[in-house]
């Protein structure tokens, strides 16, 4: 009987010790592939790309043709009044009594 018990402790010791290293070995897999994944994206020097030419586009001149303001058409458009100041005083001493 004793025999037994001890031949299963024995296997069960052995399954838990095989089960471990399966983990370990795993874990520093893991490890290995998230350095070179680090690595290869972020500790990595950048390599500066010099694209030639200027760095600014050269946009064509904007020139504005104010004549077309002084069409016949647009001549008989009537302006905005011109809006004067106030003249009286502005406010009251207190203005949250009620008028």
């Amino acid at each position: 009987m004793f025999k037994c018990l001890y031949e299963f402790m024995a296997i069960a010791f052995i399954q838990k010790r095989k089960k471990q290293t399966y983990l370990i070995i795993a874990l520093v897999i893991i490890v290995l592939v998230i350095t070179v994944v680090l690595r290869q994206g972020f500790l990595k020097e950048k390599k500066l790309i010099v694209i030639p030419g200027p760095l600014v586009p050269e946009y064509p001149k904007i020139e504005i043709n104010f004549g077309v303001l002084e069409k016949p058409e647009l001549i008989e458009f009537i302006p905005f009044e011109e809006i004067f100041p106030f003249e009286e005083e502005v406010g009251r001493e207190n203005p949250f009594l009620p008028y």
